[in-house]
């Protein structure tokens, strides 16, 4: 039995995102029905910025109790075996809410140490992260200007997570656009990556 953390980051309800997401989670439950499904929506939970005070209770050397404000969504991070984050891409990026989360996850000493070698990631598992944008980011001139799965890519390899796969529903915005089809069609590949997941 593994547990899976699912982190929503789009507060509307009828985010393209959160429903290809959705249809992921509903295919990997059919395939490992005794997995726990962890379900946290950023913006129904209590994220706020860090505080100077939050970073002078969790210095280095300060324990770090798994019941702190703060260090719950570390501790429940760091327990977690694979992880689906669904977002969408916002200025180029991903929501201030999921950067927000970011930082309570990344706690040195509890998902990450430093060592003589640098720093070394403390998590496991996999990563899917379903975005949805309105553009065309992944190839030609405007992949340079995509850093919302670079990001992603980047902070959770820092953590240890390089089992990382994406799943983009591209080019929802452009005029003419079969959204629903561009939808669908993202929502098969969430499917399929769903039962190898």
């Amino acid at each position: 039995m593994g547990t899976v953390l699912y982190v929503k980051a789009n507060p509307s309800p009828t985010s393209r995102s959160i429903r290809i997401a959705d249809a992921f989670i509903e295919a990997y439950q059919a395939q490992n029905p005794a997995d726990e499904i962890i379900t946290l929506d950023l913006y129904k939970e209590d994220i706020r910025f860090l505080t100077g005070e939050d970073l002078a209770l969790l210095a280095p050397g300060c324990e770090k109790p798994e019941d702190h404000p703060v260090l719950k969504y570390t501790y429940q991070f760091l327990n977690a075996d694979k992880y689906v984050f669904a977002t969408p891409f916002w200025n180029l990026s991903i929501p201030a809410i999921l950067k927000a989360y970011l930082d309570y996850v990344c706690f040195s000493g509890v998902t990450f140490k430093y060592t003589e070698h640098g720093p070394v990631g403390l998590c496991s598992g996999k990563v899917a992260h379903i975005t949805a944008r309105g553009g065309e980011y992944s190839t030609g001139l405007l992949a340079d200007w995509e850093m919302g799965d670079r990001y992603m890519r980047t902070i959770l390899g820092f953590l240890g997570l390089t089992d990382f796969q994406t799943i983009a529903a591209e080019g929802l915005d452009i005029v003419g656009a079969d959204v629903e089809g561009i939808v669908n069609e993202a929502i098969e590949k969430a499917k399929g990556l769903a039962v190898r997941f």
